[in-house]
């Protein structure tokens, strides 16, 4: 940091970049770079990397914890808690007033046709986000190999998302050492590691780790295990501690648990709910947000209710991000020592890699959901799979998926551009066929 940032500037940033974050995490991380780095000058850009790569060791939404990280960097715990907030209240003010809209409007004509519309502009997203990813991550030989093994996993064998992440990462790092550490080549050299001191980090830490647990164990003690709000809670506090990778590395999972064994929403409007993620500012795993609203909202069966809905996108939200500002205040102070930790880097690096086996499972889950209304499944010898009935394609779908296909490869349009004319189109044909 070459000049001393004031609280004040640092907080009209932090807003700003909470206001424009949107094309996910590497449109937000992109902004930041920008603004942080080149205009502001506030770090370097070793420094900046550097940080960026420790936040990807950790589970939650990178960008976010990002921002959490220089906030802290700069005026400590209140900068990191500031950074962090405001980089999710946008988005998260956005969806809940979408998801109300959703369940008040969602039976109209236009809106149905709005929502069709997104997803097939989420599917264009998701293998674009694929290749992306992809073609960044995927080097050498041993890496493509994790990313097939992670897709196989989970799309054929049907194994524990937790078990693959937490898995492949121990064994990347394996291989990693007996093949000639391929996959922490990427390493930096190692230039900043002092440990960086800033009152109260650890404090902050053990409040953050009480404000999130001690909520969830009340739940389960006054509630039990059958409320759909300690289902919420214990679920994404387990998601909390395994979304390496970012969102769309765990939305498949998120997804099929959601739909197939709470039965708390519907395949088609776990695709919505992506689609209004997606149209956001802030981290896309703001889509939990959805998901917790439309649970609750569905608790009173006889009488659905705004309240419990409301109550339950709070709390969703709350046991998502509550551990974020945990990894960063538990490990900020050691940040720069990690540079020189290649064990670490090799581990990160073979979960990247098998983070991209993960995002095509679930651009294959999503567009199986979405183009076909039937699928069945083929179990035995360790299969465990869903494949569609051919018979059951959905034209129209079918149709305007490819259109956004081409608009985003062919024209590269932006995201929000692209969700803004496949919108449209959806409203249109809604309206023209009803």
């Amino acid at each position: 940091m070459s000049n001393p940032v004031t609280f004040r500037e640092a907080l009209a940033v932090w807003f700003r970049i909470g206001l424009l974050s949107f094309g996910g995490p590497a449109g937000q991380i992109a902004l930041m770079h920008r603004i942080i780095v080149d205009e502001k000058k506030w770090l370097d850009e070793s420094r900046f990397l550097h940080a960026l790569n420790y936040c990807m060791l950790l589970p939650g939404p990178e960008a976010q914890q990002l921002a959490t990280y220089v906030g802290w960097l700069l005026h400590g715990v209140k900068g990191g808690v500031v950074a962090g907030v405001l980089f999710i209240l946008p988005g998260a003010l956005t969806i809940f007033a979408l998801s109300w809209l959703y369940v008040s409007l969602g039976d109209l004509v236009a809106v149905e046709g709005v929502f069709f519309g997104l997803k097939a502009a989420v599917l264009a997203i998701v293998v674009q986000a694929l290749i992306r990813i992809g073609n960044r991550a995927l080097t050498g030989t041993v890496k493509p190999a994790l990313a097939v093994a992670g897709f196989m996993a989970l799309f054929v064998f049907d194994l524990p998302f937790p078990l693959v992440v937490l898995g492949t990462g121990i064994l990347g790092y394996l291989v990693a050492k007996w093949l000639g550490c391929e996959a922490g080549a990427e390493l930096p050299a190692d230039v900043h590691t002092a440990t960086v001191v800033r009152p109260g980090t650890m404090r902050a830490a053990l409040a953050c780790l009480l404000l999130w647990l001690l909520p969830v164990a009340g739940l389960m003690l006054v509630l039990g295990d059958g409320s759909v709000f300690t289902q919420l809670a214990v679920f994404f506090s387990k998601m909390a501690t395994v979304t390496f990778g970012g969102a769309y590395a765990v939305l498949a999972y998120v997804g099929q648990q959601g739909v197939e064994n709470f039965q708390w929403l519907q395949a088609g409007e776990m695709l919505e709910g992506l689609g209004l993620a997606e149209t956001t500012p802030g981290p896309l795993i703001l889509v939990t947000q959805f998901v917790g609203f439309l649970a609750a909202y569905r608790e009173a069966a006889a009488e659905p209710s705004i309240l419990y809905a409301s109550m339950g996108a709070l709390l969703t939200l709350w046991v998502t991000f509550v551990p974020c500002f945990l990894w960063i205040f538990a490990g900020a102070p050691y940040v720069e020592k990690l540079r020189g930790n290649h064990s670490l880097s090799a581990a990160l690096a073979a979960i990247t890699a098998v983070v991209v086996g993960v995002i095509a499972n679930l651009a294959v889950w999503f567009a199986v959901n979405a183009l076909f209304a039937e699928q069945h499944r083929v179990a035995g010898f360790g299969v465990d799979m869903s494949l569609p009935a051919l018979s059951s394609v959905d034209v129209p779908m079918l149709v305007l998926t490819a259109l956004c296909f081409i608009l985003v490869f062919g024209f590269r349009f932006g995201i929000f551009r692209l969700l803004g004319v496949s919108a449209t189109l959806g409203a249109v044909w809604m309206l023209w066929v009803t």
